[in-house]
Protein backbone atom coordinates (compact mmCIF):
# COMPACT_ATOMS: atom_id res chain seq x y z
CA UNK A 1 0.00 0.00 0.00
CA UNK A 2 2.99 2.46 0.43
CA UNK A 3 4.50 1.31 -3.06
CA UNK A 4 8.00 0.88 -1.43
CA UNK A 5 10.70 -1.62 -1.88
CA UNK A 6 10.59 -4.49 0.22
CA UNK A 7 13.83 -5.41 -0.05
CA UNK A 8 14.40 -8.11 3.60
CA UNK A 9 16.23 -10.45 1.64
CA UNK A 10 18.55 -8.25 1.28
CA UNK A 11 19.59 -8.00 4.89
CA UNK A 12 20.79 -11.14 4.98
CA UNK A 13 22.11 -11.76 1.07
CA UNK A 14 26.12 -13.04 0.98
CA UNK A 15 28.37 -10.29 0.66
CA UNK A 16 29.05 -10.35 -3.54
CA UNK A 17 24.88 -10.33 -4.67
CA UNK A 18 23.93 -7.11 -5.95
CA UNK A 19 20.17 -5.66 -5.33
CA UNK A 20 19.13 -2.83 -6.20
CA UNK A 21 15.65 -1.25 -5.47
CA UNK A 22 13.04 0.26 -8.18
CA UNK A 23 13.23 3.78 -7.10
CA UNK A 24 11.37 6.69 -9.45
CA UNK A 25 14.95 8.40 -10.33
CA UNK A 26 16.79 8.68 -13.27
CA UNK A 27 17.80 4.81 -14.30
CA UNK A 28 15.03 3.62 -12.33
CA UNK A 29 17.45 1.65 -9.74
CA UNK A 30 19.25 2.71 -6.55
CA UNK A 31 22.05 2.22 -5.20
CA UNK A 32 23.18 -1.40 -4.09
CA UNK A 33 21.88 -2.25 -1.24
CA UNK A 34 23.66 -5.15 -0.13
CA UNK A 35 27.17 -3.30 -0.11
CA UNK A 36 25.17 -0.95 2.18
CA UNK A 37 24.28 -3.66 4.64
CA UNK A 38 27.30 -5.19 4.98
CA UNK A 39 29.06 -1.97 5.78
CA UNK A 40 26.66 -1.68 8.50
CA UNK A 41 27.36 -5.41 9.55
CA UNK A 42 31.01 -4.71 9.49
CA UNK A 43 30.35 -1.91 11.70
CA UNK A 44 28.00 -3.84 14.17
CA UNK A 45 30.65 -6.44 14.38
CA UNK A 46 33.39 -4.62 14.85
CA UNK A 47 31.37 -2.41 17.95
CA UNK A 48 29.83 -5.63 19.32
CA UNK A 49 33.15 -7.78 19.49
CA UNK A 50 34.86 -4.58 21.16
CA UNK A 51 32.17 -3.92 23.80
CA UNK A 52 32.38 -7.71 24.65
CA UNK A 53 35.69 -7.49 24.81
CA UNK A 54 35.80 -4.52 27.10
CA UNK A 55 37.60 -2.60 24.95
CA UNK A 56 34.28 -0.06 24.65
CA UNK A 57 33.22 0.67 28.51
CA UNK A 58 30.83 2.51 30.12
CA UNK A 59 31.30 5.95 31.66
CA UNK A 60 32.73 4.46 35.15
CA UNK A 61 35.16 2.30 33.17
CA UNK A 62 32.93 -0.68 33.99
CA UNK A 63 32.55 -3.26 31.42
CA UNK A 64 28.94 -3.06 29.91
CA UNK A 65 27.05 -6.42 30.40
CA UNK A 66 23.48 -4.89 30.30
CA UNK A 67 21.58 -4.46 27.30
CA UNK A 68 17.79 -2.74 27.31
CA UNK A 69 16.50 -2.32 24.15
CA UNK A 70 14.13 0.63 23.92
CA UNK A 71 11.21 -0.18 20.88
CA UNK A 72 7.60 -0.68 19.91
CA UNK A 73 6.16 -2.92 17.19
CA UNK A 74 8.40 -4.45 14.83
CA UNK A 75 11.71 -2.45 16.52
CA UNK A 76 10.69 -5.02 19.62
CA UNK A 77 8.88 -8.52 18.92
CA UNK A 78 10.86 -9.64 16.16
CA UNK A 79 14.70 -9.18 18.54
CA UNK A 80 12.60 -10.30 21.77
CA UNK A 81 11.35 -13.54 19.81
CA UNK A 82 14.42 -14.22 18.41
CA UNK A 83 16.11 -13.76 22.17
CA UNK A 84 13.60 -16.45 23.53
CA UNK A 85 15.19 -19.44 20.85
CA UNK A 86 18.78 -18.50 21.61
CA UNK A 87 18.49 -18.14 25.35
CA UNK A 88 17.89 -22.01 25.49
CA UNK A 89 19.81 -23.23 22.64
CA UNK A 90 23.10 -24.72 24.00
CA UNK A 91 25.75 -21.93 22.02
CA UNK A 92 23.44 -18.92 23.03
CA UNK A 93 23.49 -20.12 26.43
CA UNK A 94 27.48 -19.94 26.53
CA UNK A 95 27.75 -17.30 24.51
CA UNK A 96 25.10 -15.05 26.41
CA UNK A 97 26.96 -16.41 30.13
CA UNK A 98 27.55 -12.84 32.32
CA UNK A 99 24.85 -10.77 30.64
CA UNK A 100 21.14 -9.57 30.54
CA UNK A 101 18.79 -8.81 27.83
CA UNK A 102 16.01 -6.93 28.39
CA UNK A 103 12.90 -5.46 25.90
CA UNK A 104 11.26 -1.99 27.14
CA UNK A 105 8.14 -1.28 24.73
CA UNK A 106 5.56 -0.15 27.22
CA UNK A 107 5.29 3.36 28.55
CA UNK A 108 3.80 2.16 31.78
CA UNK A 109 6.16 3.23 34.69
CA UNK A 110 5.68 0.11 36.32
CA UNK A 111 7.28 -1.84 33.25
CA UNK A 112 9.93 0.46 33.26
CA UNK A 113 10.28 -0.14 36.91
CA UNK A 114 11.08 -3.76 36.04
CA UNK A 115 13.30 -3.60 33.44
CA UNK A 116 15.65 -1.31 35.41
CA UNK A 117 15.11 -3.73 38.19
CA UNK A 118 18.70 -5.05 39.57
CA UNK A 119 20.64 -3.59 36.76
CA UNK A 120 23.62 -1.18 37.37
CA UNK A 121 23.52 1.66 35.51
CA UNK A 122 27.41 1.67 34.93
CA UNK A 123 27.45 -1.24 32.92
CA UNK A 124 24.61 -0.73 31.41
CA UNK A 125 24.19 0.22 27.33
CA UNK A 126 20.50 1.47 25.97
CA UNK A 127 19.34 0.52 22.65
CA UNK A 128 16.68 2.91 21.03
CA UNK A 129 15.24 1.79 17.93
CA UNK A 130 13.21 3.68 15.56
CA UNK A 131 13.38 4.43 12.09
CA UNK A 132 12.29 7.80 12.08
CA UNK A 133 13.81 8.41 15.73
CA UNK A 134 10.11 10.06 16.51
CA UNK A 135 7.87 7.18 17.27
CA UNK A 136 6.05 8.34 20.57
CA UNK A 137 6.36 6.03 22.70
CA UNK A 138 9.90 4.89 21.74
CA UNK A 139 11.20 8.20 23.06
CA UNK A 140 9.36 8.63 25.85
CA UNK A 141 11.05 6.08 27.30
CA UNK A 142 14.41 6.54 25.80
CA UNK A 143 14.17 10.06 27.61
CA UNK A 144 12.99 7.78 30.64
CA UNK A 145 16.13 5.63 30.37
CA UNK A 146 18.75 8.67 29.31
CA UNK A 147 17.33 10.44 32.80
CA UNK A 148 18.22 6.67 34.71
CA UNK A 149 21.69 6.58 33.23
CA UNK A 150 21.87 10.73 34.34
CA UNK A 151 20.64 10.13 37.70
CA UNK A 152 23.01 7.45 38.72
CA UNK A 153 26.24 9.08 37.01
CA UNK A 154 25.24 12.83 36.67
CA UNK A 155 24.06 15.03 34.09
CA UNK A 156 26.95 14.41 32.01
CA UNK A 157 26.62 14.18 27.99
CA UNK A 158 29.52 11.41 27.96
CA UNK A 159 27.16 9.47 29.75
CA UNK A 160 24.88 9.51 27.01
CA UNK A 161 27.42 9.04 24.60
CA UNK A 162 29.09 5.86 26.17
CA UNK A 163 25.40 4.46 27.24
CA UNK A 164 23.12 5.06 24.31
CA UNK A 165 23.32 3.38 20.95
CA UNK A 166 20.30 4.37 18.25
CA UNK A 167 19.46 2.24 15.95
CA UNK A 168 17.73 4.42 13.00
CA UNK A 169 17.33 5.41 9.18
CA UNK A 170 20.15 7.30 7.93
CA UNK A 171 17.53 10.65 7.73
CA UNK A 172 16.94 10.82 11.21
CA UNK A 173 20.90 11.08 11.92
CA UNK A 174 20.28 14.80 13.04
CA UNK A 175 17.71 13.63 15.94
CA UNK A 176 20.26 10.74 17.15
CA UNK A 177 22.38 13.29 17.41
CA UNK A 178 20.37 15.97 18.78
CA UNK A 179 19.32 13.39 21.64
CA UNK A 180 23.38 13.30 22.24
CA UNK A 181 24.13 10.14 20.95
CA UNK A 182 28.09 9.64 19.23
CA UNK A 183 27.93 8.86 15.85
CA UNK A 184 30.24 5.65 16.21
CA UNK A 185 27.17 4.66 17.95
CA UNK A 186 24.76 5.29 15.42
CA UNK A 187 23.87 1.98 12.94
CA UNK A 188 21.69 2.77 10.39
CA UNK A 189 18.50 0.49 8.56
CA UNK A 190 16.70 1.69 5.35
CA UNK A 191 13.33 2.45 4.02
CA UNK A 192 12.86 -0.58 2.28
CA UNK A 193 13.24 -2.54 5.71
CA UNK A 194 10.02 -3.22 7.05
CA UNK A 195 9.06 -3.14 10.71
CA UNK A 196 7.78 -6.91 10.19
CA UNK A 197 10.98 -7.98 8.99
CA UNK A 198 13.87 -5.70 10.77
CA UNK A 199 15.25 -8.40 12.99
CA UNK A 200 17.88 -9.47 10.44
CA UNK A 201 18.71 -5.40 9.92
CA UNK A 202 20.32 -3.27 12.85
CA UNK A 203 17.06 -3.74 14.65
CA UNK A 204 18.31 -7.44 15.65
CA UNK A 205 21.52 -7.36 15.12
CA UNK A 206 23.18 -4.89 17.60
CA UNK A 207 21.06 -6.21 20.91
CA UNK A 208 21.51 -9.66 19.81
CA UNK A 209 25.02 -9.35 19.10
CA UNK A 210 26.33 -7.78 22.06
CA UNK A 211 24.38 -10.38 24.10
CA UNK A 212 25.34 -13.37 22.37
CA UNK A 213 27.98 -12.79 20.21
CA UNK A 214 28.24 -11.16 15.80
CA UNK A 215 28.98 -14.90 15.09
CA UNK A 216 25.62 -16.51 16.96
CA UNK A 217 23.99 -13.53 14.79
CA UNK A 218 25.55 -14.26 11.67
CA UNK A 219 24.38 -17.95 12.03
CA UNK A 220 21.09 -16.71 12.28
CA UNK A 221 21.53 -14.71 9.07
CA UNK A 222 22.67 -17.89 6.76
CA UNK A 223 19.47 -19.38 8.70
CA UNK A 224 17.28 -17.06 6.95
CA UNK A 225 19.36 -16.50 3.48
CA UNK A 226 18.76 -20.05 3.21
CA UNK A 227 14.79 -20.21 3.49
CA UNK A 228 15.07 -17.14 1.19
CA UNK A 229 16.55 -19.50 -1.51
Amino acid sequence: TERRPALHTALRAPRDAVLRPVTNGPGGQGRDAVADVHEVLDRIRDFTNAVRAGEITGYTGKQLRNVVSVGIGGSYLGPEFLHECLKTEPTGVNSALGYTLRFLSNVDPVDVERTCSELDPEETLIVVVSKTFTTAETMLNARTMRQWLWDFMGDDSEVVRRHVVACASESSASLVSDFGIASGYFFRFWDWVGGRYSVCSAVGAVPISLVYGFDLFEAVLEGARSMDK
